[in-house]
């Protein structure tokens, strides 16, 4: 089990640096004209997202083992909450990668300052979940 939380752990930090880190990158193409530098901004928000996502399966893997075959939070609200915390980050991430493909297409109509905004959701989000499983709530 100890290698099971390990593994969770780290490859939620691992996603979340792709959640801070992607619109960030958003924000660089929101505001950049230069082609070659867009191209390259492109590429690395491309393979940053297939990063994410791989790393994220076995990060929600972890998680539910943890809570349906170890027990970890069953029968407590706490983790009620932590998973429709999750589900929501799993919607943003969704949701980056809609935002990807405007870039690609090159429809994206929002500011770099819109983007500036998006990219703190994801830090209020790890809040709200770690605070849920240290502080158990409920």
């Amino acid at each position: 089990m100890l290698w099971v939380k390990t593994f969770h752990i780290v490859l939620i930090a691992s996603w979340f640096a792709g959640l801070f880190y992607l619109p960030r990158i958003f924000v660089n193409l929101a505001m950049e004209t230069e082609p070659a530098a867009i191209n390259r901004l492109l590429i690395m928000a491309r393979k940053l997202y297939r990063f994410m996502t791989l790393i994220a399966v076995p990060a929600l893997l972890c998680g539910l083992w943890l809570w349906l075959v170890v027990g970890i939070g069953r029968g407590q609200g706490w983790i009620h909450a932590k998973v429709g915390v999750v589900v929501l980050l799993i919607v943003y991430h969704a949701y980056c990668g809609r935002l990807l493909k405007t870039f690609e297409r090159g429809e994206n109509t929002r500011s770099d300052k819109w983007y500036r905004m998006f990219n703190e959701l994801p830090v209020l989000g790890m809040l709200a979940a770690v605070a849920l499983a240290v502080i158990k709530p409920f």
